[in-house]
Protein backbone atom coordinates (compact mmCIF):
# COMPACT_ATOMS: atom_id res chain seq x y z
CA UNK A 1 0.00 0.00 0.00
CA UNK A 2 1.36 3.37 -0.81
CA UNK A 3 0.66 5.98 1.96
CA UNK A 4 -1.30 8.73 1.69
CA UNK A 5 -0.95 11.82 4.11
CA UNK A 6 -2.43 15.08 2.04
CA UNK A 7 -6.39 14.96 0.37
CA UNK A 8 -4.73 17.31 -2.12
CA UNK A 9 -2.26 14.45 -3.34
CA UNK A 10 -2.80 14.36 -7.06
CA UNK A 11 -2.73 10.49 -7.36
CA UNK A 12 -6.37 10.39 -5.41
CA UNK A 13 -7.49 12.75 -7.43
CA UNK A 14 -9.89 10.28 -9.25
CA UNK A 15 -11.83 9.33 -6.14
CA UNK A 16 -13.31 13.09 -5.96
CA UNK A 17 -14.29 13.13 -9.73
CA UNK A 18 -18.13 12.31 -10.47
CA UNK A 19 -19.39 10.75 -13.85
CA UNK A 20 -18.56 13.15 -16.60
CA UNK A 21 -14.50 12.78 -15.23
CA UNK A 22 -14.31 9.24 -15.61
CA UNK A 23 -16.28 8.40 -18.72
CA UNK A 24 -18.17 10.38 -21.53
CA UNK A 25 -21.59 10.85 -22.10
CA UNK A 26 -21.67 8.13 -24.81
CA UNK A 27 -20.02 5.67 -22.36
CA UNK A 28 -23.25 6.51 -20.06
CA UNK A 29 -25.57 6.56 -21.99
CA UNK A 30 -24.89 4.41 -25.29
CA UNK A 31 -23.06 1.22 -25.76
CA UNK A 32 -19.79 2.38 -25.41
CA UNK A 33 -17.12 -0.25 -23.75
CA UNK A 34 -14.66 2.67 -22.31
CA UNK A 35 -14.10 5.01 -19.50
CA UNK A 36 -14.23 3.99 -15.72
CA UNK A 37 -17.38 3.46 -12.70
CA UNK A 38 -16.29 4.34 -9.00
CA UNK A 39 -17.33 1.32 -6.37
CA UNK A 40 -17.76 2.31 -2.83
CA UNK A 41 -17.47 -0.42 -0.15
CA UNK A 42 -15.95 -3.41 0.49
CA UNK A 43 -19.29 -5.10 -0.70
CA UNK A 44 -19.79 -3.09 -3.66
CA UNK A 45 -15.72 -3.74 -4.23
CA UNK A 46 -16.32 -7.68 -4.11
CA UNK A 47 -19.12 -8.15 -5.97
CA UNK A 48 -17.25 -5.70 -8.49
CA UNK A 49 -14.37 -8.51 -8.70
CA UNK A 50 -16.70 -11.13 -9.04
CA UNK A 51 -18.62 -10.37 -12.06
CA UNK A 52 -15.08 -10.07 -13.21
CA UNK A 53 -14.49 -6.03 -13.46
CA UNK A 54 -10.89 -4.94 -13.59
CA UNK A 55 -10.13 -3.09 -10.71
CA UNK A 56 -7.88 0.02 -11.71
CA UNK A 57 -6.73 1.84 -7.99
CA UNK A 58 -8.29 1.54 -4.35
CA UNK A 59 -8.45 4.42 -1.57
CA UNK A 60 -8.62 2.04 1.85
CA UNK A 61 -8.39 2.70 5.13
CA UNK A 62 -4.52 2.67 6.61
CA UNK A 63 -5.12 1.04 10.09
CA UNK A 64 -7.66 -1.78 8.64
CA UNK A 65 -8.07 -2.48 4.59
CA UNK A 66 -10.74 -4.66 4.12
CA UNK A 67 -9.85 -8.44 3.14
CA UNK A 68 -11.55 -7.72 -0.49
CA UNK A 69 -7.87 -5.70 -0.93
CA UNK A 70 -6.07 -9.03 -0.65
CA UNK A 71 -8.35 -10.02 -3.83
CA UNK A 72 -6.63 -7.41 -6.24
CA UNK A 73 -4.00 -7.66 -8.77
CA UNK A 74 -0.53 -7.03 -8.54
CA UNK A 75 -1.12 -3.82 -11.14
CA UNK A 76 -3.90 -2.08 -9.18
CA UNK A 77 -2.61 0.81 -7.20
CA UNK A 78 -3.44 0.63 -3.28
CA UNK A 79 -3.47 3.59 -1.50
CA UNK A 80 -3.85 3.99 2.15
CA UNK A 81 -4.82 7.14 4.62
CA UNK A 82 -6.38 8.05 7.58
CA UNK A 83 -10.05 9.03 7.62
CA UNK A 84 -9.61 12.78 7.95
CA UNK A 85 -7.56 12.79 4.52
CA UNK A 86 -10.24 9.61 2.93
CA UNK A 87 -13.37 11.61 3.71
CA UNK A 88 -11.77 14.74 1.57
CA UNK A 89 -10.02 12.16 -0.90
CA UNK A 90 -13.27 9.89 -1.88
CA UNK A 91 -15.50 13.39 -1.77
CA UNK A 92 -17.86 11.65 1.02
CA UNK A 93 -18.96 12.80 4.74
CA UNK A 94 -18.46 9.55 5.81
CA UNK A 95 -15.02 7.65 4.76
CA UNK A 96 -15.80 4.54 3.40
CA UNK A 97 -13.11 1.74 4.30
CA UNK A 98 -11.95 1.27 0.46
CA UNK A 99 -13.42 2.95 -2.94
CA UNK A 100 -12.47 1.67 -5.84
CA UNK A 101 -11.96 2.86 -9.44
CA UNK A 102 -12.80 -0.18 -11.95
CA UNK A 103 -12.75 -0.39 -15.80
CA UNK A 104 -16.09 -0.42 -17.40
CA UNK A 105 -17.43 -3.80 -18.48
CA UNK A 106 -17.99 -3.96 -22.65
CA UNK A 107 -21.33 -3.37 -23.12
CA UNK A 108 -23.82 -6.07 -23.99
CA UNK A 109 -26.43 -6.32 -26.78
CA UNK A 110 -29.91 -7.39 -27.46
CA UNK A 111 -28.86 -11.13 -27.53
CA UNK A 112 -28.02 -11.23 -23.69
CA UNK A 113 -31.59 -10.91 -22.92
CA UNK A 114 -32.23 -14.56 -24.79
CA UNK A 115 -33.32 -16.76 -22.31
CA UNK A 116 -34.50 -14.01 -19.38
CA UNK A 117 -37.94 -14.70 -18.08
CA UNK A 118 -38.19 -12.00 -15.90
CA UNK A 119 -36.58 -8.43 -17.38
CA UNK A 120 -37.61 -4.69 -16.36
CA UNK A 121 -37.45 -2.03 -19.40
CA UNK A 122 -37.05 1.43 -18.51
CA UNK A 123 -37.21 4.66 -20.34
CA UNK A 124 -36.80 7.87 -19.37
CA UNK A 125 -35.96 7.28 -15.54
CA UNK A 126 -32.68 9.56 -15.41
CA UNK A 127 -32.33 9.71 -11.51
CA UNK A 128 -29.72 7.33 -11.03
CA UNK A 129 -31.12 6.85 -7.41
CA UNK A 130 -34.64 5.30 -9.24
CA UNK A 131 -32.65 2.90 -11.30
CA UNK A 132 -30.47 1.60 -8.90
CA UNK A 133 -33.38 0.75 -6.75
CA UNK A 134 -35.08 -0.66 -9.37
CA UNK A 135 -32.13 -3.20 -9.97
CA UNK A 136 -31.82 -4.29 -6.47
CA UNK A 137 -35.25 -4.84 -6.16
CA UNK A 138 -35.41 -6.88 -9.40
CA UNK A 139 -32.23 -8.71 -8.08
CA UNK A 140 -33.58 -9.67 -4.94
CA UNK A 141 -37.15 -10.88 -6.36
CA UNK A 142 -35.69 -13.18 -9.12
CA UNK A 143 -35.58 -11.32 -12.03
CA UNK A 144 -32.54 -11.15 -14.60
CA UNK A 145 -32.11 -8.69 -16.77
CA UNK A 146 -32.65 -4.49 -17.00
CA UNK A 147 -33.10 -3.23 -20.36
CA UNK A 148 -32.92 0.67 -20.61
CA UNK A 149 -33.27 3.43 -23.42
CA UNK A 150 -30.55 5.53 -24.12
CA UNK A 151 -32.39 8.12 -21.95
CA UNK A 152 -31.77 6.26 -19.02
CA UNK A 153 -29.36 6.51 -16.33
CA UNK A 154 -26.60 4.27 -15.77
CA UNK A 155 -26.56 1.45 -13.56
CA UNK A 156 -22.76 1.82 -13.08
CA UNK A 157 -23.30 4.83 -11.97
CA UNK A 158 -22.18 5.93 -8.47
CA UNK A 159 -25.05 6.54 -6.63
CA UNK A 160 -27.12 3.62 -8.79
CA UNK A 161 -24.48 1.34 -7.51
CA UNK A 162 -24.30 3.10 -4.16
CA UNK A 163 -28.03 2.48 -4.04
CA UNK A 164 -27.95 -1.23 -5.45
CA UNK A 165 -25.26 -2.18 -2.98
CA UNK A 166 -23.58 -3.76 -6.22
CA UNK A 167 -26.67 -5.85 -7.42
CA UNK A 168 -26.26 -4.03 -10.64
CA UNK A 169 -23.81 -7.07 -11.64
CA UNK A 170 -26.66 -9.55 -10.76
CA UNK A 171 -28.71 -8.31 -13.73
CA UNK A 172 -27.46 -8.46 -17.59
CA UNK A 173 -28.02 -5.00 -18.03
CA UNK A 174 -28.44 -3.86 -21.95
CA UNK A 175 -28.80 -0.31 -23.65
CA UNK A 176 -31.18 -0.76 -26.82
CA UNK A 177 -30.50 1.02 -29.94
CA UNK A 178 -34.13 1.83 -30.05
CA UNK A 179 -36.14 0.43 -26.98
CA UNK A 180 -39.64 -0.09 -29.32
CA UNK A 181 -37.95 -2.64 -31.07
CA UNK A 182 -36.84 -4.75 -28.36
CA UNK A 183 -39.83 -4.85 -26.74
CA UNK A 184 -41.59 -5.37 -30.07
CA UNK A 185 -39.52 -8.53 -30.72
CA UNK A 186 -40.05 -9.88 -27.18
CA UNK A 187 -43.80 -9.45 -27.44
CA UNK A 188 -43.51 -11.17 -30.48
CA UNK A 189 -41.35 -14.16 -29.36
CA UNK A 190 -44.10 -14.99 -27.02
CA UNK A 191 -42.77 -12.52 -23.78
CA UNK A 192 -46.12 -11.11 -21.63
CA UNK A 193 -45.09 -7.20 -21.86
CA UNK A 194 -46.95 -5.30 -18.98
CA UNK A 195 -46.64 -1.72 -19.03
CA UNK A 196 -46.67 0.10 -15.72
CA UNK A 197 -49.70 3.10 -16.18
CA UNK A 198 -52.37 5.06 -15.30
CA UNK A 199 -54.16 5.54 -17.91
CA UNK A 200 -58.19 4.50 -17.31
CA UNK A 201 -58.01 1.21 -19.48
CA UNK A 202 -55.02 -0.33 -17.19
CA UNK A 203 -56.13 -3.23 -15.27
CA UNK A 204 -55.19 -4.14 -11.38
CA UNK A 205 -51.76 -5.39 -11.29
CA UNK A 206 -52.67 -8.46 -8.94
CA UNK A 207 -55.11 -9.62 -11.58
CA UNK A 208 -52.37 -10.29 -14.39
CA UNK A 209 -51.42 -13.80 -14.61
CA UNK A 210 -48.81 -14.66 -16.96
CA UNK A 211 -49.02 -18.24 -17.88
CA UNK A 212 -46.63 -20.62 -16.35
CA UNK A 213 -43.07 -20.68 -17.62
CA UNK A 214 -43.85 -17.66 -20.29
CA UNK A 215 -41.54 -14.53 -20.38
CA UNK A 216 -42.69 -11.59 -18.40
CA UNK A 217 -41.01 -8.02 -19.76
CA UNK A 218 -42.21 -5.14 -16.87
CA UNK A 219 -41.64 -1.46 -18.56
CA UNK A 220 -41.61 0.99 -16.69
CA UNK A 221 -41.66 5.17 -17.45
CA UNK A 222 -40.24 8.38 -15.99
CA UNK A 223 -42.80 9.25 -12.72
CA UNK A 224 -43.76 12.56 -14.16
CA UNK A 225 -44.95 11.43 -17.52
CA UNK A 226 -44.60 7.44 -17.87
CA UNK A 227 -44.74 5.57 -20.58
CA UNK A 228 -44.71 7.01 -24.12
CA UNK A 229 -47.79 6.44 -26.22
CA UNK A 230 -45.34 4.41 -28.39
CA UNK A 231 -44.25 1.91 -25.99
CA UNK A 232 -47.98 1.58 -24.34
CA UNK A 233 -48.79 0.80 -27.70
CA UNK A 234 -46.82 -2.39 -28.18
CA UNK A 235 -47.79 -3.44 -24.40
CA UNK A 236 -49.44 -6.77 -24.25
CA UNK A 237 -50.89 -5.57 -21.04
CA UNK A 238 -51.50 -2.00 -19.46
CA UNK A 239 -51.58 -2.81 -15.91
CA UNK A 240 -51.96 -0.18 -12.64
CA UNK A 241 -51.27 -0.51 -8.91
CA UNK A 242 -54.58 0.82 -7.03
CA UNK A 243 -54.07 3.82 -4.91
CA UNK A 244 -56.04 4.89 -2.06
CA UNK A 245 -58.16 7.72 -2.53
CA UNK A 246 -55.96 11.04 -3.05
CA UNK A 247 -52.84 9.53 -4.02
CA UNK A 248 -52.59 8.87 -7.96
CA UNK A 249 -49.39 7.49 -7.62
CA UNK A 250 -45.56 6.06 -6.45
CA UNK A 251 -42.57 6.92 -6.84
CA UNK A 252 -41.10 4.64 -10.08
CA UNK A 253 -38.37 2.75 -7.44
CA UNK A 254 -41.94 2.01 -5.04
CA UNK A 255 -44.03 0.96 -7.84
CA UNK A 256 -41.24 -1.29 -9.97
CA UNK A 257 -40.62 -3.49 -6.11
CA UNK A 258 -44.26 -3.85 -6.19
CA UNK A 259 -44.47 -4.82 -9.56
CA UNK A 260 -41.61 -6.92 -9.28
CA UNK A 261 -43.14 -9.00 -6.33
CA UNK A 262 -46.41 -9.52 -7.93
CA UNK A 263 -44.83 -11.00 -11.53
CA UNK A 264 -42.22 -12.82 -10.25
CA UNK A 265 -41.91 -16.37 -11.26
Amino acid sequence: MIIIDSADDDRIAPFRMRERGLNTRADRRERVGAGLFVAEGDLVVSRALDAGCEAVMALVDTLSPPDVVNRFGLGVAVYAADEDVRRVGMGLGVPLSIVALFRRPDPLDATALVGAQRIVALEAVDNPVNVGTVIRSAAGLGWNALLLDRTSADPLARRALRVSMGTSFALAFVRADSLHDTVVAARESGTLVVALTLTPDAMPLQTVRPDIDQPVMLLLGAERTGLSDALLGCASVHATIEMAPGVDSLNAAAAAAIACYALRR
